[in-house]
């Protein structure tokens, strides 16, 4: 059993992987599919958006859903339901189907992060959990990284009707492993390795925390700056300093290669500290802030016009963010155990890419520079540092070997009914 959880979260980070892939294809497919539909910009934009209305809204539901029904049974439904969205893709004739389809992939996608983090802390000690996290968290990293590269070239080879058909079906190969690994319908409510009851928070009873709404505004800092990379970053290095695209991606992927690196390492670096007899909330919040703090150092590049000081902040404070990758979301799990509190925290994670595009490219057309919009990564870099030094705090009187003593009358339950 020791070895097959390693065996597992290693699979879940690969179903992140495919999951980013499914996520992203459309992009690469956009050029030909626009075309072929005959859409303007402003109805490109809203097929690419789809899979984000469905993937937020249901984070939530699915959250409640995991904890109700159990990791297995969810996960499975949600990558079937998902896979087979993407591959149909493949019959659309208009620009509505499109948009159902990506509908379709965001709702099944909706269930990975909760059912993922709900089954890594049932599996794993407090000590061993950081470096877990850490390790399933790469997956949102080597996503992107693999799966643009990896859709544009089916697209060019192969037609981007063979690209869904590969993309989509090819991710049921990953059912196999899963089912065979992972046998309980609901692994959550079973003893954890520590030979306790898995507990769980409603979402009632979490709401009404300070620890909770902490978590959403730190959570939506973390990911603001990490979105703003994402969609806007390679555009500012070819912008501001004249980089060619293939510079650009390339210094974007060494700055996302890192952080994943950093990820693992800083989950492991605190579960070591952990297992050395410190406190685990102090820790995992002390490694948070500083991948926080190590961030902001973004902000300095305004102040430069340096090409190879701007790229090596960059690069920094993207690795330097990855401190607090896993420590972030292990430390939810810390306060608040269940799904639902990770389907709140996943919920704030993708209003932030909702908001961090548009805003960006607003900020830019308003001033005709990229200082703004890093200025405005830099004030929610330091909100976030507020909200883990401030907000995301144990309760006084909490124990760390009794979790529910962190909740008072918060009204955490060892498992749901069936």
């Amino acid at each position: 059993m020791n070895s097959k959880r390693w065996y597992v979260v290693c699979w879940l980070s690969l179903g992140m992987v495919i999951a980013y892939i499914d996520r992203v294809n459309l992009t690469s497919a956009m050029p030909e599919i626009g075309k072929m539909l005959q859409l303007d910009d402003a109805q490109r934009g809203m097929a690419l958006s789809a899979f984000f209305w469905t993937y937020t809204i249901f984070q939530i539901p699915a959250g409640m859903l995991v904890d109700r029904y159990g990791v297995r049974l969810l996960y499975t439904m949600g990558i079937v339901l998902w896979s087979i969205a993407s591959a149909a893709t493949v019959l659309i004739t208009g620009l509505w189907g499109l948009i159902a389809t990506r509908l379709v992939v965001g709702l099944g996608e909706s269930v990975v992060t909760s059912a993922s983090l709900r089954y890594i802390r049932a599996h794993f000690v407090e000590k061993e959990r950081g470096f877990a996290v850490g390790v399933y968290m790469t997956g949102t990293k080597i996503g992107p990284a693999v799966g643009l590269p990896l859709a544009g070239y089916l697209v060019a080879t192969q037609g981007w009707p063979a690209m869904f058909l590969i993309m989509g079906l090819g991710s049921l190969l990953w059912l196999g492993p899963w089912l065979a690994w992972v046998r309980q319908d609901d692994p959550a409510a079973l003893p954890s390795s520590a030979g306790t009851v898995a507990e769980s928070v409603s979402l009632g009873a979490a709401l009404r925390t300070r620890v909770m709404w902490g978590i959403i505004l730190g959570t939506y800092c973390y990911m603001y700056f990490v979105y703003y990379c994402m969609t806007w970053m390679p555009q500012y290095f070819q912008k501001t300093h004249g980089m060619s695209i293939k510079d650009s991606n390339w210094f974007g992927g060494v700055s996302f290669g890192g952080m994943a690196l950093v990820a693992a390492l800083g989950g492991w670096a605190a579960d070591r500290l952990i297992a050395r007899g410190m406190e685990p909330i102090f820790v995992r919040r002390s490694f948070t802030i500083a991948g926080f703090v190590m961030a902001a150092m973004q902000t300095l590049s305004v102040f430069t016009d340096s090409k190879e000081l701007m790229v090596a902040l960059t690069i920094a404070s993207l690795c330097g963010l990855g401190l607090a990758t896993a420590n972030y979301w292990a430390l939810t799990q810390t306060l608040m155990p269940g799904a639902v509190p990770v389907a709140i925290q996943n919920t704030a994670a993708n209003l932030a890419g909702i908001v961090a595009p548009w805003l960006t490219g607003w900020l830019v057309q308003q001033t005709g520079s990229f200082d703004a919009p890093i200025k405005a990564t830099g004030f929610w870099l330091v909100l976030g540092i507020f909200a883990y030094a401030v907000l995301v705090r144990k309760p006084a009187g909490a124990t760390p070997s009794h979790p529910s003593s962190r909740f008072g009358s918060l009204g955490t339950r060892p498992g749901s009914p069936r």
